[in-house]
């Protein structure tokens, strides 16, 4: 039974596997769990969703990246393609320097998937939301 983050109180949920598309809400808040779109990462938040069993797709990225901000709806697109299967999120790299200097980050966009905590794949540059959906599915 996979763990799930809120995305408004970040509290985590336990989801049985076959209720996920069941669009299951917060026992803490009553918030959907799932909204179709990135959730904002925080330093107050990052590590509860990143420690979820459900895989985490990591947007790092900035606001004076041209690159990010093409991408930037193409990875909206993406959530709703992944989710509730994968939880997408951004990290604004400028605002939480000190996550993105933890995970080694040198260039954006650079997305991460994490799983229960442990990064299991990285890629670097801006991609289509089809690429997006194709590159997670063959990591996970």
């Amino acid at each position: 039974m996979p763990t799930v983050a809120c995305p408004k109180c970040s509290s985590v949920n336990r989801v049985p596997q076959e209720r996920l598309t069941d669009n299951p809400n917060c026992g803490r808040c009553g918030a959907a769990l799932f909204e179709g779109r990135p959730v904002a990462l925080t330093a107050a938040n990052f590590d509860r969703h990143a420690n979820a069993e459900l895989p985490l797709l990591v947007d790092f990225w900035a606001d004076w990246c041209g690159p990010c901000k093409v991408m930037a709806p193409q990875f909206e697109a993406a959530a709703r393609s992944l989710e509730p299967h994968f939880r997408l999120g951004k990290l604004d790299t400028e605002v939480e320097q000190q996550i993105a200097g933890r995970y080694g980050i040198r260039g954006i966009p650079t997305m991460i998937l994490f799983r229960a905590g442990r990064e299991i794949a990285r890629t670097s540059g801006a991609m289509s939301a089809a690429q997006i959906v194709q590159w997670v599915r063959a990591q996970a």
